[in-house]
């Protein structure tokens, strides 16, 4: 590991003000001290904010603003969470292990970097570790890959739970930097990776995320989160639906609908949404919204089944959130 300068801060000014190129964020760490050991990140300065008042969850009108620093595992337990946004604590849950959650931030969760084999192991060329080196995945080891979004330069896919079920929310990223406050909304924070696979979302250098904000929302508290990976436990998922339904007589009057473990960014599935509407609560309009999910799905040698298994997940999520919301 290369050495490094550790700067402790106790405001978000200092934290804003201490930044600059070849510094990073530190709160629990669980994701970027393990790429600073594989050698894949190599900051000279890790400025640590875990001291910074950010560790609330507030009531918004109906709605909740949640701090940065506020670890998972909290999240996942608290009431007006469970209640209101049930997706939500659903897949915290399902992120990794006790232990890590214990630790991990709502902050750093949205900013994880992808598992792909080849860019953990610096031993391998990748776009996202040296922009123009290729991208091995392609043509390797491709199962755990993206099918949704990706480019030829990059199939890697964002590895967050929590990141998918803030998506089907409409969730709010909001931020501080050298440039002052902004709100970035969550569809807009992560990026595909088009021809520049290094960068991950768009927020500007020395930028914070210092908390989120969830819009009040009544057909989230008939939502569900279903996660298909290799093991039940510390796995990351080959695909991941977060779904949200609104149902009256039968017939579906609103939808929200995202996936994870299919793209470079949590995937919002609009086509579905838009299939699903007028429609009734039934298996077959579900197969049809996930058939429009999948429309444009592009599968590689290993990780073909994906498409397939992507649509059934949606389906069974569908039906579960059905079953409950009836």
């Amino acid at each position: 590991m290369k050495p490094f300068e550790l700067l402790q801060v106790a405001t978000v000014g200092e934290a804003v003000a201490g930044t600059g190129p070849g510094n990073k964020y530190i709160a629990g760490g669980t994701n970027l001290v393990d790429l600073m050991k594989y050698e894949v990140e190599h900051p000279d300065r890790l400025i640590d904010i875990t001291r910074l008042p950010l560790r609330d969850v507030t009531d918004l009108h109906g709605g909740l603003r949640i701090g940065a620093l506020v670890p998972n595992s909290d999240l996942a337990e608290n009431a007006l969470v469970k209640r209101r946004y049930p997706v939500l604590s659903e897949a915290l849950l399902n992120g990794a292990s006790p232990q890590l959650r214990n630790m991990a931030t709502v902050g750093g969760n949205l900013l994880q970097r992808t598992r792909c084999y080849y860019f953990m192991d610096a031993a391998f060329p990748c776009n996202k570790r040296q922009p123009g080196s290729g991208c091995p995945a392609i043509a390797g080891i491709n199962r755990i890959h993206a099918i949704l979004g990706q480019s030829e330069n990059c199939i890697a896919t964002h590895p967050s739970d929590m990141a998918v079920a803030l998506a089907a929310l409409d969730t709010v990223v909001n931020v501080t930097g050298p440039e002052g406050d902004r709100q970035i909304p969550i569809a807009e924070f992560h990026r595909l990776p088009g021809d520049q696979p290094e960068i991950d979302t768009t927020l500007k250098l020395g930028e914070l995320i210092t908390s989120i904000e969830i819009a009040p929302l009544a057909m989230a508290q008939h939502s569900r989160y279903l996660k298909v990976r290799d093991r039940a436990q510390y796995a990351f998922a080959l695909v991941s639906v977060a779904a949200m339904l609104d149902i009256r007589g039968g017939t579906v009057r609103g939808a929200r609908i995202a996936l994870g473990g299919v793209a470079h960014k949590p995937w919002r599935a609009h086509e579905a949404e838009t299939a699903l509407m007028g429609k009734p609560a039934t298996a077959t309009s579900f197969r049809g919204a996930a058939e429009a999910a999948l429309m444009s799905a592009k599968g590689y040698k290993h990780n073909e089944f994906k498409i397939e298994l992507a649509k059934r997940a949606i389906v069974r999520t569908l039906t579960m959130v059905a079953g409950g919301a009836a």
